[in-house]
């Protein structure tokens, strides 16, 4: 590891050899004394993690020194330590960004020991969290992580290579389970903005009179309920990637304040006054046609030209070809792998019978369907007759009890909720009912 650099500044000899030997008692440390501003600053090009700066120097003022420091590199942590007791001075150090500002007393080794055994945890939070980050971003590389080598499939890797080279909105439609969310996450991951946060909201998740302030945030008492201030999906998104799922089924009210948000690129919380600037890369995605809504007046199109961005559609399961025996075998090594099982292999019936299906629930479903084999199986192998595709039975575990109409009704819409992911949205479309019928039964606990 590294040593932890602190650079001292303190013109008074005694002083400042009682300072650089008391933190010098963790060997971990490398410190340097300086008698004067000018004498630190021609160094200053080493970077040291922490400065400890008299306020009262022979040839220049302690924020003089300060802000030459700050504007080598602002990340430096500055401590003013002074014979002083002015608070005025004390408060403007600390606004022109001193970390702390100590009195020179009895306490001043012990308090200025603390404040650098802070800085060095939070040097070593920061570097474990660029250490996570650079690890996610191995894992998402999208070659490694989008598995399969169908023609189809090559053609979605040419245009996320596009996608990562810019930060053009990038538009993604496909069926359910086609994996729009791991191909956001691999765009976000592999382009310039990985080291900042990637945020992701189902916009079909939320009930209409939440959405706005999910995605702006909200001030404290702007409603109801707002007890304390919200930060909105766009503010944890900033210098990162948001990512919009299901847009399609956003009503026309917040497209409008989507569209005004993304075209002054700035944003007032609900509520509140403050313009906030922002600076995110938006991803969105929708298993329906983007300009098929505009036809049928269900989408604006000034939003759709705005989000279009670079269009990428990912094709069904069913017409990837062998991309099917691929991801099986893939699924089913992870499986093993995560619950500790020995070598499962594939049998040629089973792969066979894999190939027949047409996986309407596509990636997702041919996930659950292996991993469901691999527990039903007994031996080392998935034979064809542990392979169940039970989104064709929905009649089979229902018809064969006696239950009322209304339990029956409530048992279909859950398993479409749990087919579809809690798609309350796209379960509602797939059943011809009112999504608040869906949520209020999810109130009720009677789902």
């Amino acid at each position: 590891m590294d040593p932890f650099k602190i650079f001292v500044i303190e013109d008074d000899p005694l002083f400042g050899e009682m300072l650089r030997h008391h933190l010098a008692l963790n060997p971990e440390n490398e410190v340097h004394l300086f008698r004067s501003g000018s004498d630190c600053l021609k160094n200053i090009y080493h970077l040291p993690n922490l400065v400890s700066l008299d306020y009262s120097l022979p040839d220049m003022s302690g924020l003089e020194v300060m802000r030459s420091i700050k504007k080598e590199n602002p990340e430096i942590p500055v401590v003013i330590v002074s014979g002083q007791r002015d608070v005025s001075t004390a408060v403007q150090l600390l606004r022109e960004g001193a970390y702390d500002y100590l009195e020179k007393d009895d306490d001043v080794k012990e308090r200025l020991w603390n404040i650098i055994n802070k800085v060095r945890e939070n040097l070593e939070l920061k570097s474990e969290i660029t250490y996570l980050k650079e690890e996610i971003g191995k894992k998402y590389e999208f070659r490694n992580v989008i598995k399969g080598n169908s023609a189809a499939l090559n053609s979605i890797f040419s245009l996320i290579e596009k996608a990562i080279k810019t930060s053009i909105t990038v538009s993604i439609t496909g069926e359910t389970g086609t994996g729009k969310e791991l191909v956001a996450k691999a765009i976000h991951y592999n382009s310039a903005r990985n080291k900042k946060p990637f945020v992701a909201i189902n916009v079909s998740a939320i009930p209409g009179e939440l959405i706005e302030s999910e995605m702006f945030g909200h001030e404290r008492g702007a409603f109801t309920g707002a007890v304390t201030r919200k930060i909105g999906k766009f503010e944890q998104a900033q210098g990162g990637t948001l990512f919009l799922d299901e847009i399609a089924d956003m009503d026309l009210h917040m497209q409008a304040k989507l569209l005004r948000v993304l075209q002054e690129r700035e944003l007032t919380r609900i509520g509140g006054n403050e313009t906030i600037k922002i600076d995110v890369r938006l991803i969105v995605a929708s298993n329906r046609n983007l300009a098929e809504e505009v036809q049928k007046g269900k989408f604006r199109e000034d939003l759709y030209y705005r989000l279009l961005g670079l269009p990428i559609e990912l094709p069904p399961l069913r017409y990837r070809g062998n991309d099917i025996i691929l991801l099986a075998k893939y699924f089913v090594d992870e499986f093993c792998r995560e619950n500790k099982l020995g070598k499962i292999t594939v049998t040629e019936s089973a792969q066979k019978k894999l190939m027949e299906y047409p996986f309407p629930g596509n990636v997702r479903e041919l996930k659950a369907v292996v991993e469901l084999a691999a527990v039903l199986t007994d031996s080392n192998k998935i034979e064809a007759h542990h392979i169940s595709f039970n989104a064709t039975n929905i009649s089979t575990n229902f018809l064969f009890e006696e239950s009322t109409l209304d339990e029956y009704n409530r048992k279909i819409i859950r398993y479409y909720l749990d087919k579809y992911s809690n798609n309350v949205m796209l379960v509602a479309q797939k059943l011809d009912i009112g999504k608040s019928t869906i949520y209020r039964l999810l109130k009720e606990n009677k789902l």
